[in-house]
């Protein structure tokens, strides 16, 4: 039987009338009854009471009602299924992330989430911390990986790493010659490339320094790292900044890190999201793989 014989067949049980039961169907009353003929003669059994107005069931045609309503709704069922299934394959999932996080680390990450989710679209910008907050506050992004975010009534932010910072210098600054197990009192009275006093990780650095009753000469500062490492690179001064931003610097001899003694000083990273925020597939998936990623760079 067709999917339009059980709805019709439905249609005039519940209507008691094959007129009504055509109309609703946009059929005429002719081919409507034709068609209930059609299946009885198939079934061999006569399904409507014609003799009674309005017209009623016979009992193989209650049994056979049941049916329909059985094959109907799995039909449904199966439908809102496959939607679903569309939905989340085809999906956009929009990720909003600090620049340091690093365009090496995101592209791996982006390249596994592509293996998974072939037919998904991933949107990543890149901002400042602030703006990344706000665009999954405003649910222009679905996660954001920023620093020094917590957790609050409409947002929650999932531990990811907690990067251990250095003392960055260039290798012919007199510091590089110490070494790692640097002591932070042998920067004392150093010029240093900090960061905008409004970013969360100026206040950490300003307090660990003045813990540890140590003086420096700021003599620049900007809002992002790369701008910082440039200049750090070119001599104008050291600089404190997570170790893991400086890879790549460290690989092609452009920086040196120097860690301290005791490594005491860690930027955290956090995942972010709205409260009550409903995933699709293809965001739970990244989720997942960044908390994976995060496993395996501990580990």
């Amino acid at each position: 039987m067709t999917l339009p014989y059980l709805r019709l067949l439905r249609d005039v049980a519940h209507l008691q009338s094959v007129s009504k039961a055509a109309r609703l169907n946009e059929m005429s009353q002719s081919a409507a009854s034709q068609a209930i003929q059609e299946v009885e003669r198939d079934l061999g059994i006569t399904l409507f009471d014609r003799s009674t107005r309005p017209l009623t069931l016979t009992s193989a045609g209650k049994f056979y009602l049941d049916y329909c309503h059985d094959v109907l709704q799995r039909h449904e069922l199966l439908q809102n299924q496959l939607d679903l299934v569309r939905q989340q394959v085809n999906a956009t999932v929009r990720l909003a992330a600090i620049y340091s996080v690093g365009l090496s680390e995101m592209s791996l990450i982006e390249g596994r989430f592509r293996e998974l989710y072939p037919e998904a679209e991933l949107q990543v910008q890149y901002l400042r911390p602030e703006r990344v907050y706000d665009a999954v506050a405003k649910d222009r992004a679905d996660l954001g990986l920023m620093s020094y975010a917590e957790s609050s009534r409409e947002m929650i932010a999932l531990p990811w790493r907690d990067e251990e910072m250095v003392v960055a210098v260039s290798p012919d600054h007199p510091l590089s010659r110490l070494g790692d197990g640097l002591r932070i009192n042998a920067i004392e009275g150093s010029d240093f490339v900090g960061f905008d006093e409004d970013l969360p990780i100026h206040s950490q650095i300003e307090r660990y320094l003045r813990e540890h009753r140590v003086s420096v000469s700021t003599v620049l500062r900007f809002d992002n790292i790369e701008m910082i490492k440039q200049a750090v690179a070119h001599g104008a001064g050291i600089s404190i900044m997570p170790e893991r931003v400086l890879r790549e610097d460290l690989l092609q001899g452009r920086l040196m890190a120097l860690r301290l003694d005791p490594p005491e000083l860690f930027r955290p990273v956090r995942i972010v999201h709205r409260r009550r925020k409903n995933f699709n597939q293809p965001t739970c998936g990244l989720l997942e793989l960044l908390r994976e990623e995060d496993q395996v760079s501990a580990a």
